[in-house]
């Protein structure tokens, strides 16, 4: 829960905009994005994942279910988002609603624990979860689109099709290592205190989540000396 403290230092250290941007959006810095660069984007991402549906996912001859491929594991992640030394590496997940049939995409930049929520209205169905993600990634510039750690969730077997999408690379957790992506799952506690539980999280619409991303963006964070993610996000795009 957020203190009185907190709630002070939060109302000091909101975001800047930026006088330059073109755009600016609450839960990212007014400058990240650019008119031209997210309609190519959008319109390669589409393309890429209608070319993708079309075609067979191998399937498993005992258990019938798609047979994933992964693109590299956690291991083979680069140096640089390891140490957190470059942005643009992310962990991914899934909060899920009650009796398994909603859920929320949550995405958690390493460097600045900056949070992007990805809204799945309808199921998360690996076709779902991958539209959802594309969406959200593509909006991103080229620099913020370095890598994606996620677990072993089947929800991901439509990752091939993400990563031509978005030109980024995917990675996967070892089985039962939910610490590989660490900012992601204590990201996740966090979101737990908007989304209960056994609660229905279809209900909660685009604009609600980008409420909810936005303050958690904007909360100092001791782990980035007192830093709101937005501003330390900011900082590291301008030094790059």
């Amino acid at each position: 829960m957020v203190t009185g403290a907190d709630q002070q230092s939060v109302g000091e250290r909101l975001p800047r905009r930026s006088k330059d941007a073109g755009e600016y959006r609450d839960d990212l810095p007014g400058d990240l994005y650019s008119g031209s660069r997210r309609t190519e984007t959008r319109d390669r991402s589409r393309d890429a994942a209608r070319t993708d549906s079309t075609k067979t996912e191998p399937r498993s001859r005992a258990t019938n279910e798609p047979v994933r491929r992964h693109d590299g594991a956690h291991r083979q992640r680069p140096t640089e988002a390891d140490d957190r030394a470059i942005p643009g590496h992310w962990e991914g997940d899934l909060i899920i609603g009650t009796m398994s049939r909603s859920a929320i995409g949550t995405l958690v930049e390493r460097s600045s624990r900056f949070v992007s929520l990805v809204h799945l209205p309808h199921d998360h169905t690996a076709e779902t979860v991958r539209d959802g993600l594309v969406k959200t990634v593509s909006q991103l510039p080229i620099a913020l689109r370095r890598s994606l750690t996620w677990d072993q969730g089947s929800e991901m077997s439509e990752h091939v099709a993400f990563r031509v999408a978005t030109e980024m690379d995917v990675y996967f957790c070892d089985p039962a290592s939910p610490w590989q992506r660490g900012s992601n799952e204590n990201t996740n506690g966090l979101l737990r205190q908007y989304f209960p539980k056994g609660t229905d999280l279809s209900r909660h619409a685009p604009e609600e989540l980008q409420r909810v991303a936005t303050e958690l963006n904007s909360r100092p964070r001791k782990s980035l000396d007192w830093d709101t993610p937005a501003e330390r996000l900011h900082a590291l795009l301008e030094a790059s």
